[in-house]
């Protein structure tokens, strides 16, 4: 017996070891696909480049497709929909239930969505569900929340409770736990106000003649539709639950959001997170051809040359001062690695911020002053050792406060500019990693040696 993860991953790496012997041929893909698990393709698409993950969804017949759809996360989904023409698209959803239709439909772009929802085939059930997830912003609770669900009264008795149960489309994937609501109806079950749950082994387990009131649990944990589905996600986790309430400010029920579907949306989050975390661009980069990444990188690195000519020229601006004072051209070195360090680092973690969402474009602000203040001590504590050294070098006091002066003001700025450079490029499409560390680099030279040479010109006949 094959393990359920050793079975994906077997798959995942025959349908990748295709590939690379494809050419002209792809429906050699077909015998590897032939009588493997929906759920197993699923799994493996979901690793899989988008076109190929395409290519590997067009070889399935509509049931299988169907079946494969249904399991797909939110990412991969958008993108298959996406592909498919709206006849295809309608076709394949129609096969779906009602639940796993609805979810299909608000992850597929916004005109397909808008075509399936109005299409007469869709059972109204899930248009309806469809409708109130497209309500919502993407990574909202209210866009995970599902009308399929049970309602019960508080005045119904254990046995009327579970003949609500048993009247339930057998097909219908819905939540265990059953929702005690005032004057619940069988066509809207959303709008009534949330009194209490009560799950389905609890109801088995009591005497028939029993009211609900009496076993419901009234201590009721919900989300409201606008919340982050990472808050709802750790709400369902630290309670325990099997699907989470979702309500409005009033009270009112206004959807449910089954475990497993919030699980698959986190699970969805968390792989396209974790692979921007080393950059915006890094899949891409990983992708590319040599000659591809250089043409990518080069005039990043182009533009840094330019600016670091700007240092040059400083340098040579001020080549009398260094031909005075020899001393300065040995800690210009150490000014540029230091500062250029600390830049880097700043680069790395606005990058790293910027790309898992613990920094959004709106808390640039805060980011850009708390990075400031770091700066600012480090600036201090590395200046006045490197200043102390630089005094008892050259035994000269006024030598060592230029040195700690100097390499104060590059380090800020290089804090700085490791914040601010990733943001900018950010915010206008470019690719931080790849932007931010050149740049930093070439402005706290400018400006380091700027200041040091600078200084010491004016003090010379100090030193």
């Amino acid at each position: 017996m094959m393990t359920e993860e050793i079975r994906w991953r077997r798959l995942l790496e025959q349908i990748q070891a295709a590939f690379k012997h494809l050419g002209e041929h792809p429906d050699a893909l077909q015998p590897i696909l032939q009588d493997e698990q929906p759920a197993d393709v699923a799994l493996a698409m979901e690793e899989l480049e988008p076109e190929q993950a395409a290519l590997v969804f067009a070889l399935l017949d509509d049931e299988r497709a169907a079946q494969v759809l249904g399991c797909l996360g939110p990412g991969c989904t958008a993108e298959i929909a996406a592909r498919l023409g709206s006849t295809e698209l309608r076709r394949l959803v129609a096969a779906l239930p009602d639940r796993d239709a609805a979810a299909t439909i608000a992850e597929a772009p916004a005109e397909a969505a808008a075509i399936l929802i109005g299409a007469s085939r869709r059972p109204s059930a899930a248009a309806r569900d469809a409708r109130r997830r497209l309500a919502h912003a993407p990574g909202s609770a209210g866009r995970l929340m599902t009308s399929e669900f049970v309602c019960v009264a508080p005045g119904q008795t254990v046995a009327e409770a579970l003949d609500a149960v048993r009247n339930t489309d057998p097909d219908a994937d819905v939540p265990n736990d059953l929702y005690v609501v005032s004057d619940p109806d069988e066509e809207g079950r959303t709008g009534q106000h949330l009194l209490g749950v009560i799950s389905i082994r609890d109801l088995v387990m009591a005497d028939p003649e029993r009211k609900v009131a009496d076993l419901m649990a009234t201590e009721i944990v919900s989300v409201g539709a606008d919340a982050d589905a990472d808050d709802a996600a750790r709400l369902l986790a630290k309670h325990k639950f099997r699907a989470l309430p979702v309500s409005d400010g009033e009270g009112r029920l206004t959807g449910v959001i089954p475990a497993d579907d919030l699980m698959r949306a986190m699970v969805d989050r968390l792989a396209r997170r974790y692979a921007r975390a080393v950059g915006t661009d890094a899949d891409v980069m990983e992708h590319l051809s040599p000659y591809g990444a250089a043409k990518k990188r080069v005039p990043w690195l182009l533009g840094t040359m330019i600016i670091e000519l700007g240092a040059g020229l400083v340098i040579a601006h001020f080549n009398d001062v260094l031909t005075k004072v020899i001393l300065l051209a040995s800690f210009m070195p150490v000014i540029s690695a230091i500062a250029g360090n600390v830049g880097l680092q700043a680069a790395a973690i606005t990058v790293r911020a910027l790309d898992t969402g613990h920094i959004s474009m709106r808390d640039k602000s805060k980011a850009l002053l708390k990075e400031a203040m770091t700066s600012m001590l480090m600036a201090v504590i590395c200046g006045v050792v490197l200043g102390a050294i630089g005094a008892i070098w050259s035994r000269h006091l006024l030598f060592g406060a230029v040195i700690g002066v100097a390499l104060s003001c590059s380090m800020l700025t290089a804090g700085l500019m490791g914040t601010v450079i990733p943001m900018v490029s950010k915010k206008l499409g470019f690719d931080p990693a790849t932007t931010a560390g050149p740049f930093e680099t070439a402005f706290q030279d400018v400006i380091g040696f700027g200041v040091f040479l600078g200084l010491a010109s004016l003090l010379l006949p100090e030193l």
